[in-house]
């Protein structure tokens, strides 16, 4: 059954056994895990995690690929599949109790921001997440202060999350090729933040516009939200840029708003 893989859906099909034997070595489905998969697509990865596991979620979007999958795997354990787009999907739905949901999945470059941060908004139902992501998403991901990578995505996962690159993956492991290297990450949700937020939404527009403007000095990007004064106060020089800031030092001047 061929599948002409769509460009809407930002689909590059994982076809290196290499790879995939890495990534599911990465995740160590263990029996007993309640494991959902992002895109499964041609199933290259839903294989081996099904057997693995006997039973696996999978949140597909592509209605096409939805028989394929279920023909492909039958007999071979429980398959649940939803169809959705994963940007909407309630994860906490997976879970009953006090499950903890595993996440895994070959995530499309387009959709790979937004669907983390949809991810970390139900981070207490959720254990750990692997995912193949474009390299250059993964490097910001992990990215360190004074780094050209840093900036508010590094700073809001890592908030919520340990951050753990794993291995790059070239573009020859997928079909069609894509013009890009690609990374797996693994995600681990803090049991406690790492730092102290007072307000996390305040936090998030603190970040938010000291990186709106990167090349401008907190002093300027922050005006009118924290003052100079405050800054200062903290042994934070406004002179300084968003790039520099430690994670401790976004939360103290977020601690200063309101």
């Amino acid at each position: 059954m061929q599948h002409q893989a769509r460009k809407r859906f930002g689909q590059n099909f994982l076809r290196d056994h290499t790879v995939i034997d890495r990534i599911v070595r990465a995740i160590n489905p263990q029996p007993g895990d309640r494991l959902v998969e992002i895109g499964p697509g041609l199933g290259a990865l839903t294989g081996p995690l099904l057997e693995a596991l006997g039973t696996l979620d999978v949140v597909e979007l592509d209605r096409d690929l939805i028989p394929r999958l279920h023909e492909q795997f039958a007999g071979v354990g429980e398959l649940r599949v939803h169809q959705a787009d994963a940007l909407r999907f309630d994860f906490r739905s997976l879970v009953q109790g006090d499950e903890r949901l595993r996440v895994a999945g070959n995530l499309p470059y387009n959709i790979s921001t937004p669907l983390i941060f949809h991810l970390i908004e139900q981070a207490p139902v959720i254990r750990d997440m692997h995912f193949m992501l474009q390299k250059e998403v993964v490097d910001r991901l992990a990215a360190a202060p004074d780094s050209a990578d840093y900036g508010r995505l590094g700073v809001m996962v890592q908030y919520y999350c340990r951050v753990e690159r794993l291995f790059t993956v070239p573009p020859g492991a997928f079909h069609p090729v894509p013009k890009v290297d690609s990374a797996v990450v693994r995600l681990v949700p803090h049991t406690a933040p790492p730092v102290k937020v007072n307000d996390e939404a305040v936090f998030a527009r603190v970040v938010a516009q000291a990186f709106s403007q990167r090349r401008k000095t907190l002093r300027n990007t922050l005006r009118g939200l924290v003052a100079a004064e405050a800054m200062a106060a903290l042994d934070i020089d406004p002179g300084r840029r968003a790039e520099t800031l430690s994670l401790a030092e976004f939360a103290a001047l977020a601690n200063t708003v309101g």
